[in-house]
């Protein structure tokens, strides 16, 4: 029997910067699981061969009814009322201590899911439930014993693996995190929760890695390449070129650092350094197939689109699948003067396997200048067309993120403006 659960979209997990939402559809409010235990009456009680009285089982039916409809007192009452009648029927204990947990009564719903527990130890989503209410009560321990035990009696369980990951790296144990929410991912591999705290549990261990690296030698070179990166990824791009170069001073002949300087020369509109760059990094790993590569495409946009065609194909050669190829390849034969062998590179290009929306749009846009050149005019006007639908597309793309950050300016008016989707 399967399950959801919920948590509070306003309510925030301790050391967690963002709310958890689990599953829930946006109408629901409350922990339920999915039949509730109804669809399974009549139920057999502890120790007893009797089947659960008809009465019984109509209350139950209409307190889960209840709690459907976010009446978590009605739903409550008819649960603890059940609990008192039936008291071996492991099955209202848990729904009373799923109530409570979304009442924020934490050690109300621990009582509850303990005493359902000692009904029935194998009682599925018990431990679970437990879990979270012990997690959310800051009894972390508790709460990584209560999920274990979920997860060896049902370990085809995503989300108690996540729940196990989450406790965990609140404790500060990344390693274990990471297992437990790798596990997760094999079992759910598309699910966005499980994604996003296995991230931050990889993330978590990477910046231990990173904190030992700067107190074991802060005057590493990799101690500058990581400086760098981080500046690369906020687009920082004279900071980044600063550390590389700090960077290959201390190690100027290791492979890579020239590459990813030139790369970051390129993106700051120098590329005449990125060229040297490249060259030297040519020099020094000569079998770097994406900086030859990389120094074709900078030769096209220099103006010279020989020597740019020659190196993109021979990197091509030993590495087909190179981003982009396909545009950079059509944009060389059209500055040579090959339409015809320009237009099929630039069709290829629109349908490439991850190519950018941009490359897209603008493989487009070159396919209407060059049809022209053709005469071939109605595909000239198709693909002027598409390139125009994209555009739009791209254009109220943008314009629904400017909405949302506008929004946001309320709840925040410290936020930067939002990039592109």
């Amino acid at each position: 029997m399967g399950y959801y659960i919920v948590v509070s979209r306003t309510q925030k997990i301790p050391g967690f910067s963002l709310p958890i939402t689990l599953l829930m559809p946006r109408s629901m409010r409350i922990i339920l699981c999915r039949a509730l235990f109804v669809l399974s009456l009549p139920v057999v009680t502890a120790g007893q061969g009797a089947q659960l009285d008809p009465a019984i089982a109509q209350r139950f039916q209409q307190a889960a009814e209840s709690m459907r409809a976010g009446d978590l007192e009605q739903a409550a009452d008819g649960f603890a009322s059940i609990a008192k009648d039936a008291p071996q029927f492991a099955e209202a204990y848990s729904n009373l201590g799923l109530v409570r947990e979304e009442q924020g009564r934490h050690a109300d719903a621990i009582a509850s899911l303990q005493k359902a527990l000692a009904i029935k130890p194998r009682l599925r989503g018990a431990n679970l439930f437990l879990g979270i209410a012990q997690f959310r009560s800051n009894q972390l321990d508790a709460a990584i014993t209560s999920l274990r035990k979920e997860t060896a009696a049902y370990p085809k369980d995503a989300n108690a693996w996540m729940w196990l990951g989450v406790v965990e790296l609140e404790k500060g144990d990344g390693r274990d995190a990471t297992d437990a929410l790798d596990k997760a991912a094999k079992l759910s591999p598309n699910n966005v929760d499980i994604l996003y705290h296995r991230g931050r549990a990889h993330l978590f261990i990477s910046n231990e890695s990173y904190a030992r690296m700067f107190k074991a030698d802060p005057k590493s070179w990799r101690v500058r390449q990581l400086l760098a990166e981080a500046s690369a990824g906020a687009e920082h791009y004279m900071d980044a070129i600063a550390e590389y170069e700090a960077a290959i001073k201390l190690a100027p002949n290791e492979p890579r650092l020239h590459e990813d300087l030139g790369t970051q020369y390129r993106l700051a509109g120098k590329f005449q350094e990125a060229e040297q760059a490249y060259l030297k990094e040519l020099e020094i790993y000569p079998e770097n197939i994406t900086a030859q590569y990389r120094l074709g495409v900078i030769a096209v946009e220099q103006g010279d689109p020989a020597r740019g065609k020659a190196l993109i194909e021979g990197a091509l050669r030993v590495k087909p699948e190179l981003q982009h190829a396909e545009y950079n390849l059509g944009r060389a034969e059209m500055h040579l003067g090959n339409d015809a062998a320009a237009v099929g590179h630039f069709q290829r290009a629109t349908t490439a396997p991850g190519s950018e929306p941009d490359v897209v749009e603008q493989s487009w846009y070159q396919l209407g200048i060059l049809y022209r050149r053709l005469h071939r005019m109605e595909e000239a006007q198709k693909a002027m067309a598409m390139f125009q639908k994209l555009k739009d597309e791209d254009a109220e793309s943008s314009q629904k993120s400017l909405r949302r950050y506008q929004a946001q300016q309320t709840a925040n008016p410290s936020q930067s403006p939002p990039e592109k989707p």
